[in-house]
């Protein structure tokens, strides 16, 4: 099964969506210092302006995030430990996983989330590479329901 096959199953995405907001939510609370406020402050904003931004955010990501992250999924499933793999591979997947975030923010119209991002992003891979390993156990979760 493909990682994107499930989500044709509106309680598993649904489900799916939760763990990943909670997951972000958890990332962005652990930051620390001052890059961390930063973070904070921005992602507090984009809460501000809409606060299911960030599921609904997810859950549009979801296709392509699965679609892209279906190879180093598959090696690792290769491997016998797909977890392992992924969170051994922190900076490819979040590289991977940054690709399409990048793309989808230069088409968004919301100059607000825009600039948030453009503003963070440079600090970003290192958080996303942190959030590798609970990503990878979340999609595990998935894969198994």
């Amino acid at each position: 099964m493909a990682l994107i096959d499930g989500l044709a199953d509106d309680n598993k995405r649904q489900t799916l969506v939760a763990d990943l907001t909670n997951l972000l939510d958890t990332q962005v609370s652990s930051i620390g210092g001052v890059s961390g406020m930063a973070i904070k402050a921005g992602y507090a904003a984009i809460k501000g302006i809409s606060p299911k931004y960030c599921a609904g955010a997810i859950e549009r990501l979801l296709p392509e995030s699965f679609a892209t992250l279906e190879p180093i999924w598959e090696e690792g499933l290769n491997t016998g430990d797909a977890v392992g793999y992924l969170s051994q591979n922190r900076s490819r997947t979040a590289d991977l996983l940054l690709s399409i975030t990048d793309i989808r923010i230069q088409k968004s119209s919301n100059s607000t989330i825009k600039g948030v991002y453009n503003k963070l992003r440079s600090s970003v891979k290192k958080h996303v590479e942190e959030a590798v390993p609970g990503l990878a156990q979340v999609i595990d979760k998935y894969t198994k329901n």
